[in-house]
């Protein structure tokens, strides 16, 4: 019997569990989070009031369920107190998969980055998500108007957030503390700021759409910015998602002013140089100009533009980090794989390690490309099986992990997380809501121990 751990119960560790099971009617999984809920960016990265995504919990949840898989939270790997050491975790398991995602954010590297006031998009969202390592930082407190930098997907997500009001996120399983914060923001003004054209944006049609569709909130376009783009003239060469992007854009920037109560500015070809700060913390963006250059990419003009924010959010992706034992490609934030397998010792000899997932390929694509990385990875695993079995593990590893002080959280302990949030939910008049921090979490997991 072949016993495998997936490190990470997201939608990549989901879908290897998945494609485990299915594959080989013999193979036994761990699913394995530091975190004692499942589903990994599906519960804290999709925008509560997405709830046809979020949605794909349900899917998760069959995986999670199936008789020859174990979901095991609160499970930390590395050196430290507490912690399961990758070297134990390697003895326990014939095979282990890392799916742990790009769990670190790009910078801007530009002066003023440090202030008060500016974050990266991944901890907004973390405490709106409330993820129990997310800060209340005051986000929007004492804050009139946002920038948001960069112009994909998850700008878009905060931007629609800042500019959400208390109605339509009430019904959402939002905290409860980032919800009073957020209905009582004085926000009115948000711009979401890229360095390149329309064209080149990478958020998709249905987000942008929906930006459009916020009551009391319109969405504002600089035709000149827009004209500045080569492909916006005539966009029939682009790809369908962006020809389709600059058709709505095209659609707003003819559009006059409503006089609604916020304004979400789109705005393009505008670089940051510098945060600027007023009593010590940020109180405006410099920006840059930028123009199409002849090699599809921008350079700087020389000129350059202000803009107001007491609060910045950058928003130009994620980036893999170093795990323990592993070895790791500093420029693509990557683990280095051939089909998912990571060489130990000899060359082309298993060692039992494999990725799949972000930290495998980069933080590239949605949801879905994680079903086909992942059955790379575990067709790689699987031709490895003969010479994996030859290693002795233990029985259950379950009995060398509280050996060791850990306990971890079951699935009946995720189940009691479950009904304390809608506990909380019904107690607050509202649907579920989260539960966000670690102590709350923990005692709902052990009331169900």
């Amino acid at each position: 019997m072949l016993r495998v751990a997936v490190v990470g119960s997201g939608p990549s560790g989901c879908y290897t569990a998945q494609n485990l099971v299915q594959l080989d009617p013999t193979v036994v999984v761990d699913v394995l989070d530091r975190l004692p809920c499942p589903y990994g960016l599906v519960r804290y990265g999709v925008a509560p009031d997405h709830e046809k995504i979020k949605s794909l919990q349900g899917n998760l949840r069959t995986v999670l369920e199936h008789e020859r898989v174990r979901f095991l939270g609160g499970v930390r790997i590395g050196g430290g107190p507490g912690e399961l050491p990758v070297d134990r975790l390697r003895e326990l398991y014939h095979a282990v998969v890392y799916c742990v995602g790009a769990a670190g954010d790009r910078r801007l590297g530009i002066p003023g980055e440090e202030l008060p006031g500016s974050w990266s998009a991944t901890e907004f969202v973390s405490w709106y998500s409330a993820h129990p390592d997310a800060i209340d930082a005051g986000f929007v407190r004492d804050a009139r108007s946002a920038v948001v930098i960069g112009v994909g997907n998850v700008a878009v997500d905060v931007a629609r957030m800042l500019a959400r009001g208390v109605a339509e996120l009430s019904p959402t399983d939002m905290p409860q503390a980032a919800l009073t914060a957020l209905a009582a923001s004085r926000i009115r003004e948000v711009h979401v700021v890229g360095r390149r054209g329309p064209s080149q944006a990478r958020f998709t049609t249905k987000e942008l759409r929906e930006l459009g569709a916020l009551p009391d909130t319109e969405v504002r376009v600089d035709p000149d910015e827009l004209a500045l783009d080569p492909a916006f003239a005539d966009p029939s060469a682009l790809p369908a998602a962006q020809r389709r992007n600059v058709e709505v854009l095209r659609g707003w920037g003819t559009a006059g002013a409503r006089g609604a109560g916020r304004r979400i500015w789109l705005r393009f070809f505008l670089r940051p140089v510098e945060l600027l700060a007023d009593g010590g913390r940020v109180s405006a963006v410099r920006f840059e100009r930028t123009e199409p250059d002849e090699h599809g990419g921008v350079r700087g003009t020389g000129r350059y533009e202000t803009v107001d924010a007491q609060l910045v959010l950058r928003s130009v992706g994620y980036r893999g980090v170093p795990l323990d034992g592993l070895p790791f490609d500093p420029v693509t934030g990557t683990v280095p794989h051939t089909a998912g397998r990571v060489l130990h010792g000899p060359a082309g000899v298993p060692g039992g390690v494999y990725v799949a997932g972000w930290i495998k390929r980069g933080p590239t694509g949605v949801i879905g490309t994680n079903r086909p990385d992942a059955k790379e990875t575990v067709t790689s695993l699987l031709a490895d099986a003969p010479v994996l079995l030859g290693k002795a593990v233990p029985e259950d590893p379950v009995t060398a992990l509280r050996a060791l002080g850990i306990e971890p959280v079951a699935w009946s302990g995720w189940q009691a997380i479950e009904r304390a949030e809608a506990a909380l939910g019904a107690q607050l008049g509202r649907s579920v809501v989260k539960l966000a921090d670690w102590d709350t979490l923990l005692t709902a997991a052990r009331s169900g121990a």
